[in-house]
């Protein structure tokens, strides 16, 4: 008997979680928080909500509650992806519901982890299994793998779960990126072998999935910023660039076109802090030696005022990039901070808007300060972590799976997956499954 339960991200873009329910024993696939709920509160209404009745709460988490106490008591590992809030984010408070159930992971996603654990002061009994890209671990008669792949954090994952039936794959998020600008391209190699040896069933993100194109290298992106920061007029001004904290390859970049310039680089923020303290951690850093790091409010300040009067020597990186009220760069922009945006100041978000309403707004108004400043604004200098239309009909090449389930969004997300599916050949409600959060696929062939 194989069950898959998706729990979490069927509905919505966030709060990822998928359980998969095999015989006497079961398994989580991620689970992660969704942010926009958090993204609406004030900073002082955040810290009371981050336990498990406050996230309930505001629908922050997974609604795991749709898993009844058999399927509970009967997971033996939750497995994470990769280091994203909306799919590790959620574990330091459900955890505790699944016993001495294993928490595994690569290097990099068990250390956010422990970062999270530590900044919200949870503690949990659950091991923590560090699982090597491209290695695998063994849990009673399962074998596990986390098989590299490319997305817009460090040692990203494909998990595999093999059984009697055939492997079930969870590729969500993904992209297939050639030429990574810090660690390896995708294990296309072992996906080869993978359809030889049988895929039952195949989780995929299918956030793009209505986007007709193959998603850009993150070389791409390198390349645009090479274009903003080295060849535009800029030696009046300061340079503040806004990204994802977790996207070191973008970080990389950052800091060597900076240098470049013979600037002075500094980070500035509590989440950048925490996501390349412990990428240096895991020695996945290498320009630790070429930044300064700030982050207490008393540190911030007192660095502002500095740049402020030298502005022309620095290369300002920060939060912000979504418009968060409280972020870093909200603050700068509504001169919470001892820092004033000049005509002659270039404001680079290396990023995209991440597709919710409330994103959406914050940005507007975000960018209107910055043109009420008088400041130059380049937007979108990016390339997603996550695949297109193409790069998925390449993924259903590869494994050749039996069944797919699309993932990682509400309908409007999740059906041009299916479209896609079914113009490969898979049949609707028969090879190829919508499913939304709380529902169950049994699989009995």
């Amino acid at each position: 008997m194989i069950k898959i339960h998706t729990v979490g991200g069927f509905s919505e873009v966030g709060r990822n979680m998928t359980c998969l329910e095999l015989n006497d024993d079961a398994f989580i696939f991620d689970c992660g928080l969704f942010l926009p709920p958090i993204v609406e509160l004030e900073d002082n209404e955040k810290n009371s909500i981050y336990n498990e009745k406050g996230l309930r709460g505001i629908d922050a988490i997974p609604n795991d509650l749709v898993l009844d106490d058999k399927v509970r008591k009967k997971v033996r590992a939750i497995l994470i992806s990769h280091a994203h809030l909306d799919h590790v984010g959620a574990v330091p408070y459900l955890a505790q519901r699944y016993g001495e159930a294993v928490i595994a992971g690569t290097p990099y996603t068990i250390e956010i982890l422990k970062t999270l654990m530590k900044d919200n002061n949870v503690k949990m009994r659950n091991e923590l299994k560090t699982i090597t890209p491209n290695s695998s671990l063994k849990i009673k008669d399962y074998n596990i793998e986390f098989i590299n792949i490319t997305h817009s954090t460090l040692q990203a994952s494909l998990i595999v779960v093999h059984t009697k039936k055939g492997a079930i794959v969870y590729a969500n998020d993904f992209k297939f990126d050639n030429s990574p600008i810090l660690g390896r391209k995708p294990n296309y190699e072992r996906l080869e072998e993978l359809k030889k040896e049988g895929v039952l069933a195949l989780v995929i993100d299918s956030l793009y999935s209505g986007s007709e194109r193959k998603t850009p290298s993150e070389k791409i992106a390198r390349d645009l910023l090479e274009e903003v920061m080295l060849t535009t007029n800029n030696k009046e001004g300061c340079i503040i660039v806004s990204t994802f904290s977790s996207h070191i390859a973008r970080l990389k970049s950052i800091v060597d076109f900076a240098k470049q310039l013979d600037r002075k680089i500094l980070f500035l923020g509590r989440s950048l802090y925490k996501y390349v303290v412990a990428a240096d951690n895991c020695q996945l850093v290498p320009f630790m030696k070429d930044i300064e790091l700030v982050t207490y409010s008393n540190q911030v300040k007192k660095k502002l005022s500095q740049i402020e009067k030298e502005r022309r020597k620095w290369v300002i990186v920060c939060t912000g990039h979504q418009g968060e009220p409280g972020s870093v760069l909200d603050r700068m922009a509504r001169e919470q901070l001892p820092f004033k945006f000049l005509k002659k100041d270039h404001i680079i978000f290396a990023s995209s808007v991440i597709p919710s309403p409330i994103n959406v707004a914050n940005r507007d108004r975000l960018e209107k300060k910055f043109k009420e400043h008088g400041c130059r604004i380049f937007t979108d200098v990016h390339t997603s972590g996550h695949c297109g239309r193409e790069d998925l009909r390449d993924m259903i090449y590869l494994l050749e799976p039996k069944h797919i389930i699309p993932a990682h969004g509400d309908l409007s997300k999740l059906t041009p997956m299916a479209e896609l599916s079914t113009e490969m050949g898979y049949i609707l409600g028969t090879s190829v499954h919508l499913m939304q959060n709380g529902s169950t696929l049994e699989l009995d062939k």
